[in-house]
């Protein structure tokens, strides 16, 4: 029987042997496309080909493409676990035609492929044809149909409808025609019993989707409509994890040697058993799914946090983590001890987990340890809550509440209520859920129009900034986005030199300048291969020449700062050692942000050290030595540093400054001098094993420590010793710590004497020991004597009035047993009274307190109360 690493291999070989080009997988994180977050399909990596922006390095390509559906259109997390063939994670195998062959192609390899090379039996295939929608025009695919029957009866031909049979990646982008080949896993009884045909597309869990052979033809516009695309293409995509259930013949995904090695080791780690119980069978399904979720995630950069694509992530984690918790009683972090199992069976095919698995362990196993802490916080609410509840329900204002603020699940708060013999206010929680959802929705909305060709681009955008920043350029094309009810233009231009954010850099700004207007560029990024440049306003004169001028002092400032990165990277490799790597940065012309790979806080020293090296690279005035034209095994073999989650093609642009050389589509300086210097302002944590370190360079960093010296100055001046202020100002905490202390003793003094001088003041009236009288003490004095007479009397009920602070006070304090027995409460009695010096307050019916500004209504107040406790 072929193992998983066989198939895999198989299939790629295969199709080299057809003249395609294996490729390697694409990171899971998406850049440069603002329409989807995580690579979701296998054709995310090439949709810039599809639209005609980016240019074909080759005609066919093949690969094994890492996906995650967790979020948007595409998304199965809620079956994941509960169903035997859906993933968060998942490798999807695919072949590509770019411009090249077409469905007569296609569909023969996939039909060799499965029957000739992978024996899968004929009779248990079925494959389905689009039937066309009236809605789009899009016309029965009699020409798929036609081949098909080249290879299989009609009997087993399926007409499919829009949903089963026309792949659309989102709303918006390219598209076309589909045609799905399905496996029938089912025993030849009940494959007798029932035809396969009748279940294909119904969610049978036997009879399942292998392989979608789509034809890229169209690109589904912002209006709905459809245009052809400039050239057709073939984009197929065959769910690894399926295929080899099929091949080894599996009934379930979770049954393969892909799983099995990672759900012996959960069984291992837990004690349980996998295939007895299906509540644990489910647990135990979904950890082993999503710890290969995150743990890819993690090693394409994508890090847990509380927004964005971070938080998808953490949200995958802590439901893995809730589910081992409450059905296999993991009450301490575990999953992070699954990596190495990973790495033995995934590591050959994706190196970039064995070479970052103790950095991947270390932030699983944080996160794990954070909500684990969260689940025990939400626990101890629910039970409170519980406690104190007049009913038997949980409302859903608080089951939201405790998943939105604590990130507690719904299933179990309801797990734990119908413990408690309680019920949960589903349809309240889901209300408050739809609401949040709403405000998200509203928040984040944005509408895209299509684009309004201008000039027609033919073929890439050509980049000029590292050499110009000023240029004469034409407007290709340029359309209108509204987000949060602001109208934003983009425009894309023949040639550009706006720098396109990227690599950590934000993107340049400047002007676009014609004869008769001028546009402000505020921001620039990259879009499906395209560099879009926003501006406020619309071109009123499209065709106009426009001259393209980069704001020169802020994108030197940017460069400075993206130098130094290299710099500072360079560095902390020497000093703190080699195992340190770039996690995430943020170049722009105030300050750079560098995350990088270390397992413990950077002390003082260290960050002394590092910040002098710096420097000492900066005076060296090192050159520039810039490579746009080499490969990229030639910029590895010179040791240029390669990032973890970073796509890049066959022709790299290397930066070279003396030993510090990197991989690099930023802009930079021409020599280090220009830097002028460099200073570090904070370094902190990010996550396990992530540091990161904040500092600024050139005229930024000069101003911050022109500030630094007028402030020392200041401080010289002011403690009268310009030799060693720090000594004197040493001097002056001691000797202030130690007037605190004596003034502290001073007071207490203070507040004793007056208790004993207060003491002949009480009087019984009614059986009541009442006190009313202005003191000369401050709020924490007050309160002692508040408290230390009410311990010496029974049936206390006392006022202090005081104007000796900033502000005038009013302070209650009431016996427990007389709030009770005679109906009296400090909070009611001193916002009443508060109103005579002009100010308010509250607290609870024993003590309570108010401040005001007018001293003069002291004795009003003192007269009140007498009114109010004794009549």
């Amino acid at each position: 029987m072929l193992t998983a690493i066989e198939i895999r291999q198989k299939f790629l070989s295969f199709f080299e042997g057809k003249q395609h080009k294996i490729v390697q997988s694409a990171p899971l994180v998406l850049k440069n496309d603002p329409t989807l977050m995580f690579v979701n399909a296998g054709m995310n990596p090439f949709k810039d080909i599809f639209l005609g922006h980016g240019k074909i390095e080759a005609p066919r390509v093949t690969n094994s493409q890492k996906c995650l559906r967790v979020s948007g259109k595409q998304n199965d997390l809620d079956e994941v676990g509960y169903d035997t063939y859906h993933h968060t994670l998942f490798e999807m195998l695919g072949n590509w035609s770019f411009g090249d062959y077409f469905k007569d192609e296609a569909i023969s390899w996939a039909w060799e492929l499965l029957t000739d090379v992978f024996k899968l039996d004929k009779d248990r295939l079925y494959v389905s044809v689009f039937e066309g929608d009236k809605a789009d025009g899009t016309d029965f695919d009699s020409e798929a149909k036609s081949i098909w029957m080249k290879y299989v009866n009609e009997s087993r031909i399926v007409n499919g409808n829009k949903k089963d049979n026309f792949w659309e990646m989102g709303d918006v982008g390219p598209c076309g025609p589909c045609s799905e080949i399905h496996i029938d896993l089912r025993s030849d009884e009940e494959r007798a019993s029932v035809s396969g045909k009748s279940l294909v597309n119904e969610d049978h869990p036997q009879v399942i989707e292998i392989w979608n052979l789509v034809f890229m033809q169209f690109n589904r516009k912002a209006d709905g409509s459809l245009e052809e695309l400039p050239n057709k293409h073939v984009d197929t995509g065959m769910g690894f994890e399926r295929l080899v259930r099929a091949i080894q013949n599996k009934q379930s995904n979770y049954d393969t040697d892909i799983f099995t090695p990672i759900l012996s080791e959960v069984e291992s780690l837990t004690g349980l058993t996998y295939g007895v119980d299906e509540k644990t069978d489910i647990a135990i399904r979904i950890i082993a799914d999503h710890c290969r979720a995150v743990t890819f995630a993690i090693s394409d950069g994508q890090l847990p946090s509380s927004n964005g694509a971070g938080y998808v992530i953490r949200r995958i984690l802590r439901r893995a983590s809730r589910y081992g918790f409450t059905y296999l009683n993991q009450n301490e972090a575990f999953i992070y001890k699954l990596v190495d199992v990973l790495n033995k069976t995934m590591g050959e095919a994706f190196p970039e987990l064995p070479k970052q698995a103790e950095l991947i362990k270390k932030v699983i196993q944080q996160e794990e340890h954070a909500f684990l802490r969260t689940l025990a916080k939400g626990i101890q609410l629910l039970d409170e809550e519980m406690k104190s509840s007049q009913t038997k329900e949980i409302s859903g204002e608080k089951a939201f509440e405790l998943y939105g603020t604590f990130g507690f699940p719904i299933d179990l708060t309801q797990l734990i209520a119908s413990e408690n013999n309680f019920i949960v206010d589903i349809d309240g929680f889901n209300k408050e859920k739809e609401k949040e959802k709403k405000r998200g929705q509203d928040a984040g909305a944005i509408s895209t129009d299509d684009w309004i060709d201008v000039n027609p681009l033919n073929g890439d955008v050509e980049f000029v900034g590292y050499d110009e920043l000023n240029v004469n350029v034409n407007i290709t094309s340029y359309r209108k986005t509204v987000q949060k009810k602001k109208e934003i233009f983009q425009i894309v231009l023949d040639k550009t030199p706006f720098y396109s954010e990227g690599g950590g850099q934000v993107g340049d700004k400047g002007q676009l300048i014609s004869d008769s207007e001028t546009l402000h560029i505020f921001d620039t990024k990259k879009e499906n291969n395209l560099i879009v440049h926003f501006t406020d306003k619309a071109p009123l004169n499209p065709n106009a020449t426009f001259k393209a001028v980069v704001n020169s002092k802020v994108r030197q400032a940017s460069a400075c700062n993206h130098t130094a990165t290299h710099l500072l990277h360079h560095v902390l490799r020497e000093v703190l050692g080699t195992h340190v790597e770039q996690k995430g940065s943020l170049v722009n012309a105030d300050y750079l942000r560098f995350d990088f790979s270390h397992f413990s806080k950077v002390t003082a020293e260290e960050l002394q050290t590092i910040e002098n090296k710096v420097n000492t690279l900066i005076q060296h005035a090192l050159q520039l030595d810039e490579n746009r034209e080499s490969t990229l095994d030639e910029a590895k073999a010179k040791g240029a540093m390669a990032l973890f989650g970073e796509k890049y093609g066959d022709t790299v642009r290397t930066i070279q400054f003396g030993d510090s050389i990197e991989l690099c589509g930023g802009t930079h300086v021409k020599n280090t001098a220009e830097i002028f210097v460099f200073k570090i302002k904070a370094e902190s944590a990010v996550a396990a094993g992530i540091r990161r370190i904040e500092a600024i360079s050139q005229k930024t960093a000069i101003d911050f420590l022109n500030a630094e010296k007028n402030a020392l100055d200041a401080i010289r001046a002011q403690v009268k010793n310009v030799k060693n202020p720090l000594k004197t100002i040493e001097q002056i905490q001691t000797d202030l710590a130690k007037s605190k202390k004596e003034v502290e003793q001073l007071l207490l003094e203070k507040a004793k004497q007056t208790e004993t001088n207060l003491v002949s003041k009480i009087e019984e009236i009614n059986g009541i020991n009442f006190l009313a009288e202005q003191v000369d003490l401050d709020a924490g004095s007050i309160k002692t004597l508040a408290f230390g007479l009410e311990k010496k009397f029974d049936n206390l009920c006392a006022l202090f009035a005081s104007a000796s602070g900033p502000k005038t006070t009013l302070t209650i304090v009431i016996s427990k047993n007389l709030v009770e027995s005679n109906d009296l409460n400090a909070g009611t009695m001193v916002r009443t009274l508060g109103r005579h010096i002009q100010g308010g307050g509250g607290g609870q019916a024993h003590f309570a307190t108010a401040g005001g500004k007018n001293k003069a209504g002291i004795p009003e107040a003192i007269s009140e109360f007498k009114t109010l406790v004794l009549n």
